[in-house]
């Protein structure tokens, strides 16, 4: 446990299909053992898969992963009871905790109960990466919009809140959810943040923004506020184009450049080309919802030079443009 700070990344993504095995730890799932910086020997990843139930055909298919990518990789379960004996120790002893999607608000009630929230806390602190897809990412966040509830999206005011703001996922596959998101930023529910498209990610160092990634071209991550005007509320959504991750290598290329490599995180603006902000707001007042289609009414915000869109954004820029309020 190796990271440089406090590291989340939050992602819509996770294992990908594979050619010659069933699955693959896809790019996103190995950017997160690459902010780990593990030298020296094979990164240990754990899958913690609560919130859909600790399904173990599961973690057959995580684990042919995982041997694939030269990772060490093993599993907290909590049904029908816990399979670690000393879950603090396990936790402590990680690279990197993988949380898997499923049920956001089953997930929070089980991990309360065990206490696992505060060891992953303690692990965030010291310097285990903590990632995960779907429920798995916005379980890090102060709330989001889940369908733990079902069969409806709502939001759910009641992350673990190591990192701020609120966060949606599905952003562009689940028609539901960009309108049930909205309703929860407008009404006060939840407060502002992000949404994720499929393949893309959010890194925080500590509890701020440092990268916004994707594994898919042309895929986007929105920030979303909540707006005042005229006595009336509304939300407004920015576009955030990610910064594209590097393709998948073949899995014994893969180890080899583990071996020899070390990525670590680091601020947006660093000289690399990281995220820009895009300069299209789309506002609804009274909190309608609103979609960015050419139905909508989009206009191009007034933006100040520093949040005009860039190659490369300096770190004040990110701060500005991205920290939830």
């Amino acid at each position: 446990m190796t990271a440089i700070a406090p590291t989340v990344l939050a992602t819509c993504g996770g294992l990908v299909a594979g050619d010659w095995t069933d699955s693959l730890y896809g790019p996103l799932l190995h950017h997160a053992i690459e902010l780990a910086q593990v030298v020296g020997r094979r990164p240990r990843v754990t899958h913690i898969n609560t919130a859909g139930g600790d399904q173990r055909h599961v973690e057959g298919a995580e684990l042919e992963a995982a041997r694939a990518a030269g990772v060490d990789a093993s599993h907290v379960r909590f049904f029908p009871h816990p399979n670690i004996p000393d879950l603090r120790a396990h936790v402590l002893a990680q690279d990197v905790v993988w949380v898997s999607g499923g049920s956001l608000l089953n997930l929070l009630a089980v991990w309360r109960a065990h206490g696992l929230d505060e060891i992953l806390r303690e692990a965030w602190q010291r310097g285990v990466v903590l990632a995960g897809g779907s429920a798995g990412a916005l379980c890090w966040h102060e709330g989001g919009t889940t369908a733990s509830r079902g069969p409806d999206i709502s939001a759910l005011p009641d992350g673990l809140g190591l990192v701020p703001g609120s966060l949606a996922v599905h952003y562009d596959s689940d028609p539901r959810r960009r309108p049930a998101h909205q309703a929860g930023v407008a009404s006060g529910e939840l407060p502002g943040g992000y949404a994720l498209e499929e393949g893309t990610g959010l890194v925080y160092q500590g509890t701020t923004l440092v990268d916004v990634v994707s594994e898919r071209q042309g895929a986007t991550v929105w920030r979303v506020q909540r707006t005042e005007a005229g006595g009336t509320t509304g939300v407004s959504e920015t576009r955030i184009e990610p910064r594209l991750l590097p393709p998948l290598l073949e899995p014994a290329a893969g180890l080899a450049a583990r071996e020899t490599t070390v990525l670590a995180a680091s601020p947006v603006g660093d000289g690399a080309s990281r995220a820009s902000d895009a300069a299209v707001s789309i506002t609804s007042p009274n909190g309608a919802p609103v979609s960015p289609t050419p139905d909508a009414p989009i206009e191009s915000a007034a933006m100040p030079p520093s949040h005009t869109t860039s190659p490369s954004p300096t770190p004040s820029t990110i701060e500005e443009a991205r920290t939830p309020r």
